[in-house]
């Protein structure tokens, strides 16, 4: 099982968790990945709001084969209540407790949403990368905070995303004339990892083959739960 660090208890109000992220983001690492990842893994997560219910997927492929190894889930109550800016505190249990299920070490995680592209420079996938203490890549398919200009439409083609005179992700094309995705470094990994690993992990589809997997999973496990 994925060990997981305790870092802070998530019983916190608003204003508690802006300033934990503070905190939090001077924990963050931004270097050069070592080494190629031997696993990588997707996550994504989704709420039922009428049922009070979130669900998460975490799914592990071999790289850079993309094989899938391994498929965990978790559901747990909706307890954080909607706030911009503050989307972890709302979705990181969940996901961690799916992390925690997973017997394969990963090596990269990426991430359905924000890493470092975050007003306070700590989206889910920093946050998550923080309790995993592992490599992680937030791969958004919408801006949050940024100035950029499209890339061209050519799967590869990628151009910087900036805040405040700051580089804090790229917008990279994952397939030729489709819409971009808003790429940034999460955790123990930097930008050009992200950009570099996002594009690896993508075969026909926008999403990179983890994320879009961790999708259909979680998807697949909401409805479920509906049914029953």
């Amino acid at each position: 099982m994925t060990s997981i660090r305790q870092l802070h208890n998530w019983h916190l109000s608003p204003s508690q968790a802006r300033d934990l992220q503070y905190d939090l983001f001077g924990r963050i690492r931004l270097e050069p990945m070592q080494k190629s990842p031997e696993f990588v893994a997707g996550m994504d997560c989704s709420l039922d709001k009428k049922a009070g219910k979130i669900f998460a997927a975490a799914v592990v492929f071999s790289f850079p084969d993309l094989e899938l190894v391994e498929t965990a889930t978790a559901v747990m109550p909706l307890e954080f209540p909607y706030v911009p800016g503050l989307l972890s505190f709302r979705e990181a249990p969940v996901c961690l407790a799916a992390a925690q299920e997973v017997n394969h070490k990963v090596d990269l995680w990426l991430i359905d949403g924000q890493g470092i592209a975050h007003p306070r420079r700590l989206g889910l996938a920093s946050h998550l990368g923080l309790f995993l203490d592992a490599a992680t890549i937030g791969c958004a398919k919408s801006r949050l905070i940024g100035d950029f200009y499209e890339p061209s439409i050519e799967k590869g083609s990628h151009t910087p995303l900036y805040h405040k005179n700051k580089q804090i992700g790229a917008v990279v094309r994952t397939r030729d004339n489709v819409k971009p995705l808003f790429i940034s470094p999460g955790h123990l990994c930097d930008i050009n990892d992200a950009i570099k690993y996002t594009l690896a992990c993508t075969t026909k589809f926008r999403l990179p083959e983890p994320t879009r997997i961790a999708h259909q999973t979680v998807s697949k496990i909401k409805t479920t739960n509906q049914h029953e």
